[in-house]
């Protein structure tokens, strides 16, 4: 049989954490008026909450410490998950954007490892705005690309209508009603500057390439694009209403 797994307490996070700050010059306490940890170097007040598991729960706790002090570190034991993925650089943001600090502890057979993830401090909202600039212009972009409101917030395991996808039902509808087409042709349609890589990149399987500089509509992309006979009616209805010519 399998060694069984040690059961761990919070309390188990407690002692590499005390010697570490002690090393660092600070008189620690544990249990201190409702503080799991509490550590003095001259007037620098430093507070460490101690849970097992991060929660709600736990960064209200640490929060309302932030009253108290500026340094104050919330410590888990090191996810059995990894440190490179996704789920984790999104709770050391949710920290920083906190501005508390994260430590880890990582228990093993002969000894245990405390780890500062990083400090409190202050979060520098503008210069997350600037480094999130690509994504921002991106919600507008997809906004701006969009015909109507097709798709309910919050929805799971539904279809999703992109800009994207309008575009190319855009074009399917010029294809199906027309013909065969240039892209020239269908940007002169108002089907947009991404025309001509959504036919030859054609993801969806909806287009097919006629003869050079030339584009039909699959079987697949009728089918497909009358799914969606809203949005198709709005563009079909937008040929119907337009005096643009065809090269």
């Amino acid at each position: 049989m399998g060694k069984e797994k040690t059961k761990r307490h919070e309390v188990d996070l407690y002692e590499p954490i005390e010697h570490y700050f002690t090393k660092q010059g600070y008189n620690v306490h544990g249990e201190v008026n409702h503080c799991d940890l509490a550590a003095l170097k001259g007037d620098e007040l430093l507070i460490v909450e101690l849970k097992l598991t991060l929660n709600v729960e736990l960064l209200i706790q640490a929060t309302k410490r932030q009253r108290l002090t500026e340094f104050v570190y919330i410590a888990i034991p090191t996810p059995a998950y990894s440190l490179r993925s996704k789920k984790w650089k999104d709770i050391c943001h949710l920290m920083r954007r906190l501005e508390l600090g994260l430590i880890t502890v990582s228990f093993r057979e002969d000894d245990t490892e405390m780890k500062i993830i990083h400090e409190p401090g202050p979060f520098d909202k503008n210069k997350s705005r600037r480094q999130s600039t690509k994504k921002r212009n991106g919600i507008f972009t997809e906004i701006e690309g969009r015909q109507g409101n097709y798709n309910v917030g919050g929805s799971t395991q539904t279809k999703i209508m992109t800009a994207y996808k309008e575009n190319c039902i855009h074009i399917a509808c010029c294809l199906e009603h027309f013909g065969p087409l240039t892209p020239k042709s269908l940007r002169q349609m108002g089907t947009g500057e991404k025309t001509l890589a959504i036919l030859t990149k054609n993801y969806n399987g909806w287009f097919e390439k006629i003869r050079r500089g030339v584009y039909g509509i699959t079987e697949k992309g009728v089918n497909e694009f009358k799914e969606n006979p809203q949005i198709a009616d709005f563009y079909i209805q937008s040929m119907m209403d337009s005096s643009s010519y065809i090269d």
